[in-house]
């Protein structure tokens, strides 16, 4: 896998401050509510673990699965709920745990959904983001690192599945995908 990587963005030590870094100040701004932390899924699982060990919090979890991407490797623009919450939000300080803000069109779409749903508050923690991506205007409250318009891999993020396991981010050789 480490061979159909041309670079890599960020670190398996970056990605553990990053996440000590955010976690220090999740815990600061939350530090008189009990939120909850909902992963949506897949590409959330390595940064929620590891940013959920550093906040020294009382909190809930859960997760959600949705998806615009459908395997490949743009947007589609058509959200899909894949699996819904299992505990209410209403009336709860909501933390969105991403791996990455690309076009923004799953995260606003989601943090509709929960406003509507009677969320008190609903910010978004994300590992990147990638504002040359953006077909919505959206800012994340919490950003690990900021990377430039390419496609990259690892630490959760997939292409057609695979990558997800490596211990850092990477950016996909094009032939990967392009053939």
């Amino acid at each position: 896998m480490n061979n159909d990587i041309s670079k890599v963005l960020v670190t398996e030590q970056e990605i553990v401050q990053i996440c000590k870094t955010l976690g220090g100040k999740i815990t600061k701004d939350y530090q008189d509510k009990q939120p909850i932390l909902i992963g949506l899924l897949k590409g959330c699982m390595p940064f929620m673990s590891d940013l959920s060990r550093q906040i020294d919090l009382k909190f809930d979890m859960a997760y959600m699965s949705v998806s615009s991407y459908h395997g490949g490797i743009a947007s589609s623009g058509d959200v899909k709920i894949k699996m819904d919450l299992d505990i209410s939000i209403k009336g709860r300080d909501v933390l969105i745990v991403e791996d990455i803000v690309d076009t923004a069109n799953t995260i606003v779409t989601i943090v509709e959904l929960f406003k509507h749903r009677g969320a008190n508050s609903v910010k978004i923690v994300t590992l990147l983001d990638k504002p040359e991506g953006r077909l919505r205007p959206f800012e994340p409250e919490y950003v690990g690192r900021v990377i430039p318009k390419e496609f990259v891999v690892g630490y959760g993020l997939d292409y057609n599945e695979y990558y997800r396991n490596l211990p850092y981010v990477g950016v996909l050789k094009p032939e990967i995908y392009n053939h």
